[in-house]
């Protein structure tokens, strides 16, 4: 076997072909590397990978072309037969020789990410398993090309026939979808013909087992019937022969149903044992949340997908398939809307868009939008759209939570008082966690109703009445729950509702806050990052949190026994205080400011009437805007506080998982230079090489 190996080897890069082959490769891959890695940043190689899948699919059939149809042709195959070597060693050492010259550029690819590194952050696991998925992918496009080569003697037979095979395979999927637009067996068999589906798992970052088994036992069958294939050429016509034949037929229906058979046990694995999930985002595994909620479940849950399963989203038919493999209480069902269109009236009144997901359990039932399975960033230069993050199992997590749970919180906001709106973001923040929310005009009610969790003062800008005033503190003395903020231009004075907090010793101080500390804030010295304390509302922060103009806070004091107070949010010890915000003439500490370190977010709660209140000291905190400097942090600031007056069981919250990265740097020059001698010079020298070696073989 190491002679034929040794023997073909020589042969490709005694020739032209090997070196041919290698140029191709070279400047197509390179072409795509230089444009999307170096050129524009993109630290996956994946992106690359993937554009050049394609390109195989072109230049095997030529690598391959001649490996067993030229033998025939000089009819050197019948000296090789008769060597004291085997055939399936034969075919191996042919099959490994093509499969080396493959594994040079493999080689040099993955060096590529190392390269990328030098210039930020790359997602390694993922750009390897990318490397591995293409490596599988051209050995069983070798295996399948050198099967078809010993079909014939003629070279150009052999590679147009191995160009259809691996076209077709490469584009089964879409083949499929002109015969039918719903999965059938017959589109289930041709399906299971496509060699592209796996490689774009690879190329999506994941280790995909299923995918693994698919390439090796694939490029395993067509290296074996090219050996029965060999074996059946060196056969003469007679009675013996034609029963040997029939035992050949035999062993190729066997390895034919060996294969399949391996492939389906591997494809009935649960979604955990079939791939691992090697993204950065962790974009295919449930979160601990979700898991602890599914595994709890004492009632049983169907998940209607309007979708062919075909058709059906990959990542999200992989974020079902891990559902229903934590709890055998989780059921997915795919429902094609071509054949049933009137499957969703059961449960709602508007037709959902294809791709969304009805949660059903027993009679509650909670519709996912298929356009809230992602996050959109809008060009708005170019009018486009691209996806920012994935949110599938954050929305389906939370409709398991709401169709299971018994009772719902309700948090009513305040209004009538100058008080800022909270945005959309927040609001379906709270809606995610199944925490409905209501506006509340106290002028209209007796007293709070009874069914709210929470009430939520977002920076009124006027004083509360004395009644409504009444309202609120009659809530907290029954244990009631409150968030406020606190708004600097507030345009009168609002003793009514700083009698609110201060019952609960707590007191605002006029005027805006700012820190000399260049660490504790952004651009501006009011524009605050203040050092964030461990507790219960801040346990979903990770990193700072944005405060512009806010005020301080400070404890009276007056309750010692009753009132325990918990700093949330501080300033550094240098941060001051202006308390004339329309006289101010500089940012610099002045004389008369007040010093020293202060509170910006507090949580007090009363032993005595079980009053619980979390007050941040800035209206714009729970705004889009100040959420965006901090990339979502104010958000998580928000969705812990939330998190203390709802339900465990009802407000599980997933955060959408992020497809953004950081830009590599890359200096222009280097990108210059880089594309110069990767995409021109190497392509051109190998080439060069080849022909200089092919013209003095010639010659000799």
């Amino acid at each position: 076997m190491m002679a034929v190996l040794k023997r073909e080897l020589k042969a490709y890069f005694t020739s032209v072909i090997g070196w041919i082959f290698l140029a191709a490769f070279f400047f197509v891959f390179n072409l795509y590397f230089v444009a999307n890695n170096l050129i524009y940043g993109t630290p996956y190689l994946s992106y690359s990978l993937s554009n050049v899948a394609f390109v195989l699919v072109i230049i095997i059939p030529i690598l391959t072309m001649r490996s067993m149809a030229e033998d025939r042709r000089t009819k050197t195959d019948q000296l090789l037969y008769t060597a004291p070597v085997s055939i399936p060693k034969i075919i191996i050492g042919k099959f490994l020789a093509l499969a080396a010259i493959f594994s040079v550029v493999i080689g040099a690819i993955c060096l590529c990410p190392l390269l990328l590194s030098r210039f930020g952050s790359v997602p390694m696991a993922e750009s390897y398993a990318a490397i591995l998925g293409i490596w599988l992918y051209g050995c069983l496009s070798i295996a399948i090309c050198v099967f078809v080569s010993a079909l014939t003697e003629s070279q150009v037979i052999a590679a147009v026939l191995s160009f259809a095979l691996l076209f077709i395979g490469f584009m089964m999927q879409q083949i499929t979808g002109l015969i039918s637009s719903s999965e059938n067996v017959v589109t289930k068999v041709l399906n299971a013909l496509c060699t592209q589906t796996h490689l774009e798992n690879f190329c999506n970052g994941i280790l995909d087992v299923t995918g693994i088994v698919y390439y090796v036992s694939g490029t395993a069958l067509f290296l074996f019937l090219t050996c029965q294939l060999v074996q059946k050429h060196r056969w003469s016509v007679s009675a013996k022969k034609i029963r040997r034949g029939v035992f050949n037929s035999s062993f190729v229906v066997i390895g034919l149903a060996i294969v399949v058979a391996v492939n389906v046990f591997a494809n009935k694995l649960p979604e955990k044992a079939k791939s691992v999930d090697l993204t950065s985002q962790n974009l295919y595994t449930l979160t601990d949340d979700s898991v602890n909620l599914v595994k709890n479940l004492k009632q049983d849950v169907t998940l209607y997908v309007l979708s062919s399963e075909k058709s059906a989203d990959d990542t999200v038919a992989r974020t079902l398939s891990n559902y229903e493999d934590v709890s055998s209480h989780i059921k997915v069902e795919y429902i094609d809307p071509a054949v049933s269109p009137n499957f969703y009236a059961s449960y709602t009144d508007t037709a959902p868009s294809d791709g969304s997901i009805i949660v059903v359990c027993g009679n509650t039932s909670k519709v996912v939008s298929g356009s809230d399975l992602y996050q959109y960033d809008v060009d708005y230069s170019t009018y486009t759209q691209t996806k920012s993050a994935y949110d599938g199992e954050g929305q389906l997590t939370s409709a398991i939570s709401y169709v299971t749970s018994e009772d719902l919180p309700k948090v009513y906001t305040i209004t009538g008082h100058g008080e800022t709106a909270l945005d959309d973001t927040f609001k379906s923040a709270l809606e995610k966690m199944n925490i409905s929310v209501e506006d509340l005009t106290l002028l209209q009610e007796e007293a709070i109703p009874e069914d709210a969790a929470a009430v939520i003062i977002n920076g009124p800008t006027s004083d509360f009445s004395a009644d409504d005033a009444a309202k609120i503190s009659t809530y907290l003395a029954g244990g009631g729950k409150l968030v406020a903020t606190t708004a600097y231009n507030k345009t009168e004075d609002t003793p009514n509702f700083d009698g609110i907090l201060s019952a609960y010793d707590i007191q605002v101080t006029s005027g805006v806050v700012m820190d000399s500390d260049s660490s504790h804030y952004y651009q501006y010295p009011f524009y605050l990052l203040p050092d964030v304390a461990s507790a219960t509302q801040t346990s979903k922060v990770t990193n700072h949190v944005f405060m512009p103009y806010a005020q301080a806070l400070t404890n009276a004091g007056a309750h010692p026994d009753t009132i325990t107070w918990t700093d949330l949010l501080t300033t550094s010890d240098n941060a001051y205080v202006k308390t004339d915000i329309s006289n101010i003439t500089t940012f610099e500490k002045e004389s008369g400011d007040q010093t020293g370190k202060f509170t910006l977010a507090a949580n007090v709660t009363d032993s005595e009437s079980g009053a619980d209140i979390t007050v941040v000291a800035s209206v714009l905190a729970f705004s889009n805007d100040a959420n965006s400097i901090v990339s979502g942090q104010n958000l998580a600031l928000f969705k812990g506080i939330a998190s203390t007056f709802a339900s465990s069981d009802s407000a599980v919250s997933i955060d959408a998982k992020p497809y953004t990265y950081t830009t590599l740097s890359v200096n222009q020059s280097v990108a210059i230079m880089s594309e110069t001698l990767l995409v021109m010079v190497l392509p051109v020298v190998l080439l060069v090489i080849g022909i200089v070696i092919w013209y003095r073989r010639r010659r000799a």
